[in-house]
């Protein structure tokens, strides 16, 4: 079947859902319902959604949760979560209400530095393309006063500058390494900016070098772009109590449960099968905040399973010890977020999120968002290490396949009261429904 098409871009909004609906329906009308269904009633909200993207035909909603309680440095947070999945904001929410009894959450920002490449070639002397880097070091930073002034005024800009000979990695292959301070924005546009600029007085200094011969002053540049992986733009977030505290309804033997807690966290540090899976649930947390707060998530994973391999192995993010007794877990983590420009100043969600979290500056917005990220992970271990980590899982999901089947108020009552004392499974659900209704 062949469906391409020519200028879809250039059609209206309704001529890009008629043609999809046509094309790949059976039934068109009823696709085209659909996709209206999801728009906002708003024409001028909508229209700012729109133009998010290219060849928008509509939204797609997920829900936006709160998971209250959570104690930081002293200071109670209701932290704003996105994402479909369900038990992950009940178990963000019941481990922030866990510790807050227990000292709360510990956060600091320990460096925040970006990073941003370009990358070309040069075909001659490493030597003097080293001298010439050095002489015109000066001329490459003055190049981009215009675009950093602004920056510079709040206290960032361009923090280092050097020349990175990787010729034993690929012929010809060197770059300018470059990191920023970019305050609260994420600061990709800023950085992007300034690497086009120093590429080109790379170039044009290069013409005019009286070091270089013929061939040395044709510098290829080969992209100029900012790196997603940020490994001293870190955080860290901790928790910690004394073993005793750590009892509760399902921790009956403290000492027990923590070590066995411990011995789950290093079995991630050494086994990559299960450390995926373990950093998988601290993403959870992480990437609920960063898309609640209109950050690029995609960015922020990247970065982040890079620094989970950065000794060789993909390992654990998260680590714990039990010392003197007491328990503490902690983890740090590189994120490179921002409270101003991008979506933060467009997406209404995420102007309301921001200002739940109190308007957070960009270090503020990146503890939260780390000690979410935590709070996560201590909830899946807890539950893997006690009841296993189907029974709440199951307990959120039945709703999904309650839904899934479309039960009336008075069945959803019956289902759940029969569940409450039965072990839950999609299959178990779908037959006691089935069961129901003969």
């Amino acid at each position: 079947m062949d469906n391409a098409v020519s200028g879809f871009s250039k059609l209206t909004k309704e001529e890009k859902i008629n043609w999809i609906a046509n094309t790949y329906f059976i039934n068109p009308a009823e696709a085209i319902a659909t996709l209206k269904q999801y728009w906002n009633n708003d024409a001028q909200l909508q229209q700012l959604h729109d133009d998010f993207i290219e060849n928008t035909i509509s939204n797609f909603y997920l829900p936006m949760g709160i998971a209250p309680n959570f104690l930081i440095n002293g200071n109670y947070y209701s932290v704003p979560m996105v994402i479909e999945e369900s038990s992950v904001v009940a178990a963000a929410a019941k481990s922030a209400k866990f510790w807050s009894t227990r000292g709360g959450f510990k956060a600091a920002v320990l460096n925040t530095e970006k990073i941003g490449q370009v990358h070309f070639l040069f075909q001659g002397d490493s030597g003097s393309l080293q001298s010439f880097f050095e002489a015109i070091k000066p001329n490459l930073l003055a190049s981009t006063e215009s675009i950093t002034a602004n920056m510079q005024k709040r206290g960032g800009g361009i923090t280092s500058l050097e020349l990175r000979n990787k010729t034993t990695e690929l012929e010809n292959y060197f770059q300018l390494h470059v990191t920023f301070e970019t305050k609260d924005s994420m600061g990709a546009n800023f950085i992007n900016s300034c690497l086009e600029q120093l590429a080109k007085t790379l170039k044009e200094e290069a013409l005019n070098y009286a070091g270089f011969n013929e061939a040395e002053k044709n510098i290829s540049v080969v992209m100029s772009i900012l790196s997603n992986y940020v490994p001293n733009c870190i955080v860290r977030a901790e928790v910690s109590c004394q073993v005793t505290d750590l009892a509760e309804k399902k921790i009956e033997n403290p000492q027990e449960f923590a070590e066995k807690f411990v011995q789950a966290v290093r079995i991630a540090e050494v086994e990559p099968f299960r450390a995926v899976t373990h950093n998988k649930g601290i993403m959870n947390g992480v990437d609920a905040v960063i898309l609640a707060t209109g950050n690029d998530f995609r960015a922020v994973e990247a970065g982040v399973h890079a620094y989970a391999s950065r000794n060789g192995q993909y390992s654990s993010l998260s680590h714990a010890k039990i010392e003197n007794g007491v328990f503490t877990f902690w983890m740090e983590i590189p994120l490179a977020v921002g409270t101003v420009g991008g979506l933060t100043s467009l997406h209404p969600l995420v102007k309301i999120a921001l200002e739940i979290l109190g308007k957070p500056s960009a270090s503020q917005l990146m503890e939260i968002v780390a000690v979410t990220g935590l709070a996560q992970n201590f909830a899946a271990l807890r539950s893997l290490t006690t009841t296993g980590i189907q029974e709440g899982h199951m307990k959120m999901h039945i709703n999904n396949i309650l839904n899934q089947y479309q039960t009336t108020p008075e069945e959803r009552k019956m289902i759940k009261s029969h569940f409450e004392n039965n072990t839950i499974s999609h299959a178990a659900v779908v037959s006691y429904i089935d069961s129901l209704r003969k």
